[in-house]
Order: structure tokens, then C-alpha cells, then sequence
């Protein structure tokens, strides 16, 4: 009977429910276990690898089996790459038109069209510097938008005349004789007239409608 006490004493106290949750929370309280909890990534993928185990695993009556959440799944991310080529892309239908390059010291970035439109109402109004040098321009920006003519920046109009006098071979004659009476109208300060007008004029329509000649390089490979 003596050894009772002896025991009774040596025996751990067992703590009471309010002492063990207090233990436990001290004890989660811990950094070590707080840096194994799982982040907010870790616990999209696990419900998204749930979702999925879930989708495939579930009974599907007939033939197809978990076939069919294939087939749907494919449908479903052809549904979705459609959408976004329709509506979270850029349309594409319209290409954007290049900036315009300079022509002879002028930034002038207007169209040729645009700059023909300028220089009929110069012409209608007497003015035949500006319709002399807006038709020039006109003539040469055309042949720039199709590609006929590829100035380098800073090329004066004879040589722009010359280069399109290579590849229109008709106008060669006629683009010189338009880059001289613009190189008089527009840097030698001599007044423009009605008739220096209209050869421009001609010499601008005539390049709208002509064609390039064959390159050599096209010409040996046909």
C-alpha cells in the first residue's frame, strides 16, 4: 500500500480539455509549421486536379464511358480559342497603312490622292506654284504607295524622276521635264504657269496608268 503514493506522484498530469487546446495552438503556432501549410497556389491546383480526377471517375451510362468528357473537354477548349481569335484579338482586316516618307524636304504625309485633290484646287484658284508642286508630289507619292519607286530618304525629285524613268521606261523623258519645272517652281523662285501645270498633270495621270517594266531577274525566270 505504501507504493501507491509513490506512483501517484511520478505519474505526468494529464491536462484537462482547456490546457490540451492550449497546447495544440501553441504548438501550431510554430513557423515551421506554418511555412508547410499549402499555398493559395497549391490549393487551386489540388481543387482543379480534384475537379478533373472527379469528371473522369464519374459513372457515365452507354457506350462512350469517360470518352465523352474527352469529347466535351475538346469541344469546350475549341470553344474557347475560337472566342478569343473573334473577339480578344485585334481584327486584322484592315492593314494599317505605312507611314508616308518624306518627298523632296517636305514631311508632307498626305496621300496621293489627297495631295492630287490639293493641287486641282490650287489650279482652279490660279495658285500654279502650289498646284505644280502638289501635283509633282502627287506623281511621286503614287508611285511610292505602289511599290513601283523606293526613294532613300533625302533623294531629290530628278533622282526620283530618274528611278521611275527605270521602271516606266515611257516616262522617262516626261518625269524629267517634271522634276525640272518643280525644281524651278520650288527652290529657284520662278512663277509657275497653267501649261507648266498641265504637263505635270499628264505626266502624273500617264503614271497611274502605266505598269512596270519586267525586271531582268523576272524576265530569266520566266
Amino acid at each position: 500500500m505504501g507504493a501507491l503514493p509513490l506512483l501517484s506522484s511520478a505519474a505526468p498530469l494529464l491536462p484537462d480539455a482547456d490546457e490540451a487546446r492550449e497546447w495544440a495552438e501553441r504548438e501550431l503556432a510554430d513557423p515551421v509549421y506554418q511555412a508547410a501549410e499549402p499555398t493559395a497556389f497549391d490549393r487551386a491546383a489540388r481543387a482543379v486536379r480534384e475537379f478533373l480526377e472527379g469528371l473522369f471517375s464519374a459513372p457515365v451510362s452507354g457506350e462512350w464511358g469517360p470518352w465523352a468528357f474527352v469529347v466535351l473537354a475538346v469541344l469546350a477548349i475549341a470553344a474557347v480559342v475560337v472566342g478569343l481569335l473573334i473577339w480578344g484579338r485585334p481584327r486584322r482586316s484592315v492593314a494599317a497603312r505605312p507611314a508616308a516618307r518624306a518627298l523632296f524636304d517636305d514631311d508632307d504625309g498626305r496621300s496621293a490622292d489627297e495631295l492630287r485633290a490639293g493641287a486641282v484646287a490650287a489650279a482652279d484658284r490660279g495658285d500654279w506654284d502650289e498646284a505644280i508642286v502638289l501635283r509633282f508630289r502627287a506623281f511621286a507619292r503614287g508611285l511610292t504607295e505602289r511599290g513601283i519607286v523606293d526613294p532613300p530618304p533625302g533623294a531629290t525629285a530628278r533622282a526620283f524622276a530618274r528611278s521611275a524613268g527605270e521602271r516606266l521606261p515611257a516616262l522617262g523623258g516626261p518625269a524629267a521635264e517634271g522634276a525640272a519645272v518643280f525644281d524651278d517652281v520650288r527652290y529657284l523662285g520662278r512663277p509657275g504657269t497653267g501649261e507648266a501645270y498641265e504637263r505635270v498633270r499628264r505626266l502624273d495621270d500617264d503614271a497611274v496608268r502605266s505598269r512596270p517594266a519586267p525586271t531582268e531577274a523576272a524576265v530569266a525566270g520566266s
